[in-house]
């Protein structure tokens, strides 16, 4: 099995987030953000998360734009000019696009890794839709959603 961990950093202390990381065990953290650098995410910043993940944890950290959805796609869910079945469509179509788990060794080194995104639920978050995604080009993939 490869184990696939996701998790949102909004509602989370510090302490909670790498917590659930730790006590899980993941091996990396996967970023499936667009923008890591807006000041709102608090501890979650991308070069600050990256430094608390290695020293707090002892984990790696990347930053994974293919994984992310556009700009414009974003925006237009956030501006209610798509609802969440249409953003989830478009968002799928763009990682076949973008040919996302058409190498086995992608999905093999995502074993421990731990997708990451700001909304405190997976429900309706982009990572849930890529780990189902993922799962279905390789079932050895688990999904765990660390919440």
């Amino acid at each position: 099995m490869i184990n696939l961990y996701t998790i949102g950093f909004t509602n989370k202390s510090a302490e909670k987030f790498f917590g659930l990381l730790r006590q899980n065990q993941v091996a990396k953290i996967i970023d499936t953000r667009i923008n890591n650098v807006s000041q709102l995410s608090g501890f979650a910043k991308g070069k600050d998360l990256e430094f608390f993940a290695r020293h707090i944890c002892g984990i790696g950290y990347e930053h994974e734009l293919a994984f992310a959805p556009t700009k414009e796609l974003l925006e237009a869910y956030r501006n209610k000019k798509l609802s969440w079945e249409q953003y989830s469509d478009e968002y799928l179509a763009l990682l076949t696009q973008r040919n996302i788990g058409a190498q086995p060794s992608l999905i093999e080194n995502l074993h421990n890794g731990c997708l990451l995104c700001s909304e405190h639920l997976p429900e309706k978050c982009h990572r849930r839709l890529l780990a189902e995604f993922l799962h279905r080009k390789n079932p050895e993939v688990q999904i765990i959603h660390l919440k």
